[in-house]
Formats: C-alpha cells, sequence, structure tokens
C-alpha cells in the first residue's frame, strides 16, 4: 500500500520544479479532475447551513442504511463497467426476485397468500429462498454475459433486452394464480427479522441486519477483486481484451463470470428490498441500476475499462446518498432527482473520459 506521506513529499518535489505554466496546468487539471467531488462538498457544506439535523445522528444512521442497501449492486454492476460495459437489467432483475421473495415468504395465515401450498416460513426456508433468488439473478447475469461474449454483442443492447424480457416476466409473475397484478405483501415476521431486526443503534437511528450483510458482501467482493485469479482476469480483459487473450486469459468465461457474478448480486438486492418495501409492486426496481451506475463511476469506475476499486464504489454510493439525502431533506421534489441524477452521470462520465483523454 502506497505511503500517503510519502506521495505527498514526492508531488511537492515534482511540483517545486515546474515552471508557471506548468503549475497553472496543474492547478487546472487537479480543479476539473475533482470538480465533482468540489461541488459535492460545497453542496453538503449548504445544507448542514441550511439543515442542522444534516449532521445528526440521526441522519447518519439513515445514511448506513440506505448504503447499505444500494452498495450491493453497486458492487456487482461495478464488475460489468470494469470490462467496458454496463447492464441496464439489473433494477428489472432486482424487482423480480424481490416479488419472488415476497411470494415465498409470505405469512401462512395471510388471507391473500398467492400461494397456499408453501411451506411454513422458518429458518431454512429462508434460507432456499435466498439461495433461489441469487440463482434467478446469476441465471440472468449468464444469460447477458454469454450473448456478450458469444456473439460480441455491445452489453447495452444484450442488458437492454434482458430487462425487457424481465420485466414481461415480472408482469407475467405478477398474474398468476389470480393475483391479477396486485402488489405482494403480508410479509412474515421471521424474514422481516432475518433482514431488518436491529444489530444496533447509531443515536436514535435504528441499523438493521442487512448493513452487516453488506459489509460482509463488501469484504467478498474486494476478496475477488485483489486476491483471486478470477479478478485479475478481469481487470486484463476490460484494459485489452486482446492482449488479455494472447496472454492465455480466457475472455470469454470471464466475462460471462463477471455478468453472472453481477446477477447474483442483484439476486440479493432483491432480496433486501422485499423487506424494504413491505409491498412489492411490478415497478419496484425500476431505474436502480442508474444509482448503481452513477455510484461506480463517481468511485472511479471507468467505462474506458480496466480501472476500479471496492473503497471507490462504496465512497461512490455514500457520496451519492449523502447528496439525495441533502436534496430531500431540502424540499426538492421527487421529479427533480431524476434530473439531478441524470446530470450526476453526465458529469461524471465526461470527467472521467477527460481524464482518459489527458494520460493518453
Amino acid at each position: 500500500m502506497a505511503n500517503p506521506i510519502a506521495n505527498l513529499q514526492r508531488i511537492s518535489a515534482e511540483y517545486s520544479q515546474m515552471d508557471k505554466k506548468d503549475k497553472r496546468r496543474f492547478w487546472t487539471d487537479g480543479i476539473l479532475n475533482n470538480a465533482l467531488y468540489i461541488l459535492m462538498l460545497a453542496f453538503c457544506i449548504y445544507t448542514a447551513i441550511k439543515q442542522p439535523n444534516f449532521v445528526s445522528w440521526g441522519s447518519l444512521g439513515n445514511l448506513v442504511v440506505q448504503v447499505a442497501a444500494y452498495l450491493p449492486m453497486a458492487l456487482g454492476i461495478a464488475g460489468c463497467i470494469v470490462l467496458t460495459g454496463t447492464d441496464l437489467s439489473a433494477g428489472r432483475v432486482c424487482g423480480l426476485t424481490a416479488a419472488v421473495t415476497g411470494v415465498f415468504l409470505q405469512k401462512s395465515d395471510f388471507a391473500n397468500k398467492m400461494f397456499t401450498s408453501l411451506p411454513e416460513v422458518n429458518g431454512w426456508w429462508i434460507a432456499v429462498t435466498l439461495l433461489t433468488v441469487i440463482a434467478i439473478g446469476a441465471l440472468i447475469g449468464l444469460v447477458n454475459g454469454f450473448f456478450v461474449a458469444k456473439f460480441s454483442l455491445h452489453p447495452f443492447i444484450v442488458t437492454l433486452s434482458t430487462q425487457l424480457i424481465t420485466y414481461g416476466i415480472i408482469l407475467w409473475f405478477f398474474a398468476l394464480n389470480g393475483n391479477n397484478g396486485q402488489p405482494i405483501s403480508g410479509l412474515s415476521a421471521e424474514y422481516k427479522d432475518f433482514v431488518g431486526g436491529e444489530l444496533f443503534r447509531l443515536g436514535p437511528a435504528r441499523i438493521p441486519m442487512y448493513v452487516l450483510y453488506a459489509v460482509i458482501l463488501t469484504a467478498l467482493m474486494w476478496f475477488i477483486w485483489n486476491k483471486t485469479s478470477f479478478g485479475k482476469n478481469m481487470f486484463a480483459v476490460g484494459s485489452n481484451a486482446e492482449a488479455a487473450r494472447v496472454s492465455g486469459v480466457n475472455v470469454f468465461w470471464t466475462t460471462v463470470l463477471v455478468h453472472t457474478l453481477a446477477g447474483a448480486m442483484y439476486g440479493y438486492s432483491g432480496f433486501v428490498e422485499g423487506y424494504r418495501a413491505g409491498s412489492i409492486a411490478a415497478s419496484t426496481g425500476l431505474n436502480y441500476e442508474c444509482d448503481a451506475i452513477a455510484a461506480c463511476v463517481i468511485g472511479g469506475v471507468s467505462f474506458v475499462g480496466g480501472t476500479g476499486k471496492i473503497s471507490g464504489i462504496v465512497l461512490g454510493v455514500v457520496i451519492l446518498r449523502i447528496i439525495f439525502i441533502a436534496l430531500t431533506m431540502l424540499g426538492v421534489d421527487s421529479s427533480s432527482l431524476y434530473i439531478i441524477k441524470g446530470a450526476i452521470i453526465l458529469c461524471a462520465c465526461s470527467l472521467d473520459m477527460r481524464k482518459y483523454l489527458v494520460k493518453k
């Protein structure tokens, strides 16, 4: 791990040797490359002044809860971005797996239970449900990866197709057994305790169990990215697929497995989202991939490929959730949030491409 003090000393020494023109360019590039972070910091300071509760323990607890909910999807989609791709199906996969979770884990005595023949909810059935939805997500991810790798199709086209297919399956699923598209509710207490049971308190804020699960998943993804041959192959393919192939990397299976792992993370996200939604509708998960992509780009996962860190993804999710919490506290309406999300993604991608062109 690089020594921050040594890095600062090196940069200081290099700066002292620059002429006026280079020094001016050094500051200009530094401000432009970090413009998004600077603007976000200024915005947070403004929000803290206008709304003092923004820096309270309750607000911090709310931030932790939201980051834990949105982080797993970002961790999954980040691998697709490392491969110079994306995944537009993530939100719909989350919605489908949330619906399956809700149906499997409804109360046995719930009046509108969709499938009365399902077992009574207990520990082992919750585990079966979790593995099932992860498998569903992984299967959709495998399909994405297969078509991207086998036919050299752009991930945008492939995942747009599976997004539409998955949404069709969701609509079909909600119409089963006379449900006629009604939201799925009546979730069991056992499921709620497993996902949302109190882990600890942060001031007045209640921190649920899925925060712990998010920490475990983050550690697992860090290990996969940094300590396994699969992670090294992923970055090699993202940097230069042809060079990776010549070096002996199986580009086909690396691409397939990256998308499969991403799908598994979406499946887990759906498992948690079922609890968070409470009443799961066909629209659950809509546009969730936008937040995940924005967080990844803010955190330094480049669409140029071969670049990204788990710590950066976590930071990106934290920053994005801080912005949305601040906007909510400032009374910004939900319609404007979509405009702001789009602007953040556009600015982040533009700055990312600028860094790439400068290096090139």
